[in-house]
């Protein structure tokens, strides 16, 4: 039975063959390296960029922090800049929508300094699958490595594999 030619398309966030990089992968570095001078440049600490497709749009985000809080003037100010040199790079093959914001008060842990920043602090953990009958965790963060996250749930330290952890992301005390 021959079902002819099988065509796949190159979505950005598909892998390519031999491991290398996605496209969505590279524009975010490459888009991390325009945006970090400029961040940096103006007081403020890079936290992430992402190229995500969300309701049929391809979006750059670019989240930035400072002690205190970004206002809106700190992000307009680094949208122009970075739209500028999006201008002069121009190496995003997609229509896409550029963003600056503030990562917000429940963002996801992802990088080492997000949780050497939240060291001794209150996290969510939601894991892929259940760990005794729950996916929720919630404690303090007391230890961290390359391969997983320890936290003190009531005087109970509990550690979780990377690899097993959907969400880690600071605790929004009310």
């Amino acid at each position: 039975m021959d079902f002819g030619p099988l065509f796949l398309r190159d979505a950005p966030d598909v892998r390519k063959a031999g491991g290398n990089m996605s496209r969505r992968d590279e524009y975010e570095q490459k888009a991390e390296a325009l945006l970090a001078p400029i961040v940096e440049g103006q007081g403020f600490e890079l936290v992430d960029v992402e190229y995500v497709k969300e309701a049929g749009n391809w979006y750059l985000r670019g989240y930035i922090d400072k002690p205190g809080g970004i206002t809106v003037n700190d992000c307009e100010a680094v949208s122009r800049a970075f739209s500028d040199k999006l201008d002069e790079n121009d190496f995003i093959e997609d229509s896409y929508i550029m963003e600056i914001s503030s990562p917000g008060l429940d963002r996801p842990l992802k990088k080492e300094k997000d949780f050497a920043r939240s060291m001794g602090k209150l996290v969510e953990i939601r894991t892929y699958r259940p760990i005794e009958k729950q996916k929720e965790f919630c404690g303090i963060l007391n230890a961290y490595d390359e391969s997983s996250v320890t936290i003190d749930e009531d005087g109970q330290l509990r550690t979780f594999d990377k690899k097993d952890i959907a969400l880690i992301r600071l605790a929004i005390e009310f």
